[in-house]
């Protein structure tokens, strides 16, 4: 299998690269992205040793193009099996003399043997056999010992020496060995003469040489003797099988003599050894694949393709089956190319969701649900849902799917209904909680053992692991929603609470996580003449939305679908809405009785269906509100629909007597929402005008305020929460009748006898209640005003939250005596003088606005706490 991968320059390349004149060098780096700086760094820190003098350098190129192509990216293409072994490595294989000499070792001119005696005398002698091959040892006669193997000459020394010197012994070994001269010619390396040691072989021979050139065979190396042959040694019998027998030891004068490949045979694919061989007349089938290393697991034998040349000359294809008894012969040429499998499952079936132990299993005919989940309780997670599963099934050769749903309940514990399997269906079973929290919550009370907690890991893994591999399977990966949560921008959202759910916080088996990529996988194979197999459930059940349309599918497998019907159901009239992509009426209503339908059928659900479960008549869900602070009997009231706040206070106990209720809060969930959008408006407003004005001169914040500080100011308010307070007179016949609503809440704070002066005067400071005291008196109280000021604004915020201004000329709510324009409770407010401002009061008034926006808040929050 041939792969992409980029040159990595050797260091032989590096040193043909510093021969390179400097222009071309700085051309080559530049062409293939390569740092000339840590290039020459490299090549002069290299702590590779240097080779022998006389070693065999290795294979090089001359040319400084030549060198180009190789630091080319390319693909890497298939090499001749074995050459490499030998190129250029001066430790495979080296020649030594400490090795043990082998009893046929014959015995030459210039070996040295070491004699020593021991008995009588103790005495060690090095002897060299002289040029007449003759051993002379001191104090006996010469001994002619050449031709003589190792073994014969230790025999004669011994018999030699017991017979001429009494009382003596000898022990006999070799010592410096003579080197030989041998020839090696034909597809080597470098040919030529070389000196080796005498115990050198075949091997040994190929590594002084530097091994074979690659138009060189490897499998019928020649070793002539005085013009003789003396053996073939067939080097793939070394490589592929440890074999060494051929490997003789060379003599005096041998040649060894490497004749040019004639066949060779390529083989890639799923081998484990990918390469081009050498071939033999001999070779087979089983040759071949003996060379390759074998098939890998992957390997689809049964269609094996080759590639040859046939007698016109023309390469043709053939396909072979190598899996069973074949016909094949090599040929010189030949390429056999092994193709990979199919990595898809045959014969399994995929069990996906609330099960413990997801993953594939083995498919039999006529296997069924009910096989699968022979054992509900150790089958199951304890969060499954029994009343709706599906099996996905391919629905024809492209792929497309299609769905069967069942419920565990009636197959595998009242055995009413059996669904049987086919080969590469997927069980996905579904949790019956939709967020996480929920699921969560249930499998950490459950999880008492080592075996439970097992079960939580296996749905933390699905997250990881098992949901990918799960919608690789379906065939479609389905991009998650990334998009930010839009701001309220429409008059209906102001009267909708956002509940919607965030990805991750959806159960894991939820239908929301696992039914995704079904549902895209449908719409993605309809057609214009095939909708979407697809039906949507809407109103009260439990879980509302689209779902997959099964085979069959009638009313009581879309409330199975859907999670089952809420207490709020109408049942009596329930809708269903279909559209007639064929007929003259393009929508129709229909109209049934839901009970009536769950135990008689009669309307199949179809394609593009929208079943709606209505509320009851005049339905509502427990209606709650909370009264804090100084009423008799504080707390959370459930009340009915159109009652009151003098009916709520009545059943509270009535007022305190330290209740202050001209300071009363009142706060509704549907007003925080509006105000919500508010604030979002005037932020937006307020950006879109700093932005103006930074364009204008003499402008204050274009001028001293950077555009950090005011993006900061812009956050800062943004992150005020709404709070929702309705201005409501306890005293009043008109608030009395007030109806209340779901979420409402009544604060009662305690009398306060203190006045609040705040904004531009020299001490922000709380004054006690005097009735005599007006505007003026408190704002001198609080060290008067501070010179930016802006005296003709100030205004008064009532404690029940109303807003008075003391020049009551100037405003339409103002009022006219001054008896009554201060209360306790109430808070004055010094605006600043906007002609004065700057950067550094910008961030005052900003966070008095801030505050002032939090102090109904705050009022809240110690009411709260009490």
């Amino acid at each position: 299998m041939e792969s992409a991968v980029a040159a990595s320059p050797s260091a032989q390349q590096m040193e043909q690269f510093k021969k390179l004149p400097k222009a071309q060098q700085e051309a080559l780096a530049k062409k293939y992205g390569l740092d000339l700086g840590s290039l020459k760094t490299n090549s002069t820190t290299s702590n590779e040793p240097e080779l022998p003098k006389e070693t065999i350098q290795p294979r090089i190129l001359d040319e400084a193009d030549e060198i180009e192509e190789k630091f080319k990216p390319q693909l890497e293409k298939l090499k001749p099996f074995g050459y490499e072994l030998f190129a250029g490595n001066p430790t495979t294989f080296m020649p030594t003399e400490l090795a043990a000499i082998p009893d046929t070792y014959l015995v030459g001119v210039g070996d040295v043997i070491k004699i020593n005696f021991y008995g009588k005398m103790n005495q060690e002698h090095e002897l060299k056999i002289d040029r007449e091959g003759r051993l002379l040892i001191p104090e006996l006669s010469p001994i002619g010992v050449v031709g003589l193997q190792f073994q014969e000459l230790k025999e004669l020394v011994k018999a030699k020496v017991s017979k001429e010197m009494i009382g003596v012994q000898a022990f006999i070994s070799m010592g410096t060995l003579n080197p030989m001269r041998i020839m090696i010619v034909g597809e080597a390396y470098k040919p030529g003469s070389y000196t080796v040691s005498p115990l050198a072989t075949v091997t040994h021979a190929l590594f002084v040489a530097g091994g074979v050139n690659e138009t060189g065979s490897l499998r019928s190396i020649q070793v002539k003797r005085a013009g003789k042959l003396v053996t073939k040694f067939d080097l793939y019998d070394l490589l592929l099988f440890g074999d060494s027998s051929n490997d003789v030891v060379l003599k005096p004068g041998d040649v060894v003599f490497i004749p040019p490949a004639a066949k060779r045979i390529t083989v890639k694919g799923e081998v484990n050894r990918q390469a081009i061989f050498e071939l033999k007349e001999t070779d087979s089938i089983d040759s071949v694949i003996a060379m390759s290393g074998g098939f890998k697991a992957s390997a689809q034998t049964s269609k094996v393709a080759v590639s040859r040349y046939n007698g016109d000359g023309k390469r043709i294809t053939l396909n072979y089956d190598f899996a069973n008894n074949t016909n094949y012969k090599p040929n010189n040429g030949d390429e056999i190319k092994v193709n990979a499998t199919s990595s898809r499952l045959q014969n399994t079936i995929t069990l996906v969701g609330a099960v413990t132990s997801p993953g594939h299993y083995q498919w039999q005919p006529n296997k069924t649900v009910r096989d699968v989940f022979s054992s509900p309780r150790e089958d199951l997670l304890s969060l499954a849902d029994y009343s709706y599963s599906l099996v996905v099934r391919e629905a024809n050769l492209e792929g497309d799917i299609e769905v069967i749903q069942f419920s565990l309940e009636d197959v595998v514990i009242k055995k009413n209904h059996n669904v049987e399997l086919r080969s590469n269906d997927i069980i996905v079973v579904f949790s019956r909680y939709a967020l996480i929290e929920d699921e969560q919550s249930l499998l950490s009370d459950l999880a008492y053992n080592e075996e439970q907690l097992k079960l939580r890991e296996n749905i933390r893994l699905w997250k990881k692991y098992e949901k990918d591999e799960f919608l690789n399977y379906i065939g479609l990966q389905v991009e998650e929603d990334l998009e930010e949560k839009e701001s309220i921008n429409s008059i209906s959202a102001l009267f909708e609470v956002n509940d919607e759910i965030k990805d991750n916080e959806h159960a894991v088996f939820s239908r929301h996580n696992l039914l995704s990529p079904i549902i895209a996988k449908l719409q993605k194979q309809s057609s214009a003449t095939e909708p979407a197999k697809l039906f949507a459930v809407n109103g009260k059940v439990k879980f509302p939305g689209v779902y997959p349309l099964p085979k069959l599918a009638n009313f009581e497998k879309v409330v199975n679908a859907s999670g089952g019907l809420l207490e709020s159901a109408y049942l009596e009239n329930v809708e269903l809405t279909r559209i007639d992509f064929e007929g003259s009426d393009k929508v129709q209503h229909l109209q049934f009785n839901a009970v009536d339908e769950l135990e008689a059928p009669t309307h199949e659900i179809v394609s593009k269906d929208t079943i709606n479960i209505f509320p009851k008549p005049h339905w509502q869900e427990r209606l709650e509100v909370e009264v804090i602070g100084e009423v008799s009997f504080p707390g959370t009231y459930t009340i009915r629909r159109g009652e009151t706040l003098e009916s709520l206070l009545e059943r509270a106990g009535g007022f305190s007597k330290f209740a202050h209720k001209n300071g009363a809060i009142f706060t509704r969930e549907s007003i925080k929402i509006k105000e919500a959008s508010q604030l979002q408006k005037l932020t937006q407003d307020l950006r879109r005008d700093i932005v103006t004005n930074s364009f204008q001169k003499n402008s204050a914040t274009s001028a001293n305020l950077s555009y950090s500080d005011m993006d900061k100011i812009l956050k800062d308010l943004s992150k005020v929460e709404a709070l929702g307070r309705l201005l409501i007179d306890l005293d009043n016949v008109s608030t009395q009748t007030l109806q209340l609503e779901d979420g409402d809440a009544l604060y009662v704070p305690p009398m306060q006898d203190s006045v609040s002066v705040i904004g531009e005067v020299n001490v922000v400071s709380t004054h006690i209640y005097d009735a005599n005291k007006d505007v003026k008196s408190y704002l001198a109280a609080s060290g008067g005003l501070k010179q930016k000021a802006d005296d003709d604004r100030i205004y008064i915020i009532k404690a029940n939250g109303s807003v008075v201004i003391p020049h009551g000329h100037n405003s339409w709510f103002a009022v006219n005596s001054k008896s009554n324009l201060l209360s306790p409770g109430d808070t004055i407010v010094v605006p600043l003088d906007t002609q004065h401002l700057d950067s550094l009061t910008l961030w005052s008034t900003a966070t008095q606005i801030i505050y002032q926006l939090g102090l109904a808040a705050a009022s809240l929050n110690s009411l709260s706490s009490k």
